[in-house]
């Protein structure tokens, strides 16, 4: 199946729903009919990250969810300790109440490792998945930095942990020139990085609660490697990666690669002169390679 994007509107106005999760109020929207499809942010995102690829998507012939993980968007903001499985689980429950057929899990950055984990712990909930310039990790492991490294980045986690030097870390941070400036260094297009993107990151940290959160993830549990969690996939993968991303370099694609090689069913399509966020800088590219893919796996499987 051959995706015309000339013809699909590149930005959408979604509707806001409200789902209500273990007491904290979850957002999240849908569009289309047919298979499900679950789009999962990475951090500091949200929704709107998927602004160019949900109506594309959607009028492909599939049903798009996207959620707001709890602590993003418009999600709450909650006082608990964060990780990885707390939104495994989150979409897990997700799936019972909204979806409850089989479906591919779409996610980049954190958002595709823990479409990863969903799939390695209830397969059974999964037709697929898309992993888009996927992290190794919700933070880093203390053997993968040298010892330098290691002992600044935990001085690092006791000043972001700190109620008084935490918050003034998380302002410098948060402000709208500094997040214009981090996309600059992850996006190889700069006219990718406007004012709406810069205002999806900035609104959200606004809300009660934000630092706090802020603080917790990046002091979380890295959680499980993609490379303890690949030999347990069953449902095909197609890997997608900004081959000029700084923060998670194309190297890291190599696990798939000899995952392929070892006969799971996995596709891996580089994308020469995009960045972290490819579904976002280059969203016609990256929305016509998940769908020609969804349409030869989910019909093979058919």
């Amino acid at each position: 199946m051959i995706l015309n994007t000339q013809q699909l509107p590149a930005i959408a106005n979604f509707e806001k729903l409200i789902w209500n999760w273990r007491d904290y109020k979850i957002q999240y929207t849908v569009m289309g009919t047919g298979q499900p499809l679950v789009l999962v942010h990475g951090f500091g995102a949200s929704i709107g990250h998927w602004r160019k690829n949900i109506p594309a998507l959607a009028n492909a012939g599939y049903q798009v969810f996207a959620i707001d993980l709890l602590g993003f968007g418009g999600s709450d903001k909650a006082a608990i300790d964060y990780s990885v499985d707390v939104w495994v689980e989150l979409l897990k429950d997700f799936w019972t109440d909204h979806i409850q057929q089989p479906a591919v899990f779409i996610g980049n950055s954190i958002g595709a490792l823990i479409s990863l984990i969903v799939l390695a712990k209830y397969p059974e909930i999964t037709a697929g998945g898309v992993l888009i310039n996927s992290a190794g990790g919700l933070s880093h492991r203390p053997y993968e930095l040298n010892p330098p490294l290691r002992i600044m980045m935990s001085a690092f986690n006791r000043v972001v942990r700190s109620p008084i030097t935490g918050k003034f870390v998380f302002n410098r941070i948060r402000q709208k020139s500094q997040i214009r400036r981090t996309l600059y260094q992850v996006y190889r297009d700069r006219t990718a990085v406007t004012d709406e993107l810069v205002d999806l990151l900035y609104t959200p940290s606004c809300d009660p609660g934000a630092q706090q959160v802020f603080a917790s993830i990046l002091t979380a549990p890295p959680g499980p490697t993609p490379e303890e969690l690949l030999p347990t996939i069953e449902r095909p993968l197609l890997v997608i990666w900004g081959a000029d991303d700084p923060w998670t370099p194309i190297t890291g694609a190599k696990i798939y690669e000899q995952a392929q090689e070892n006969g799971q069913d996995i596709t891996i399509l580089p994308i020469p002169g995009a960045g972290h966020c490819p579904h976002d800088e280059v969203p016609n590219v990256v929305n016509a390679q998940i769908v020609d893919w969804l349409a030869q796996r989910l019909e093979v499987r058919g």
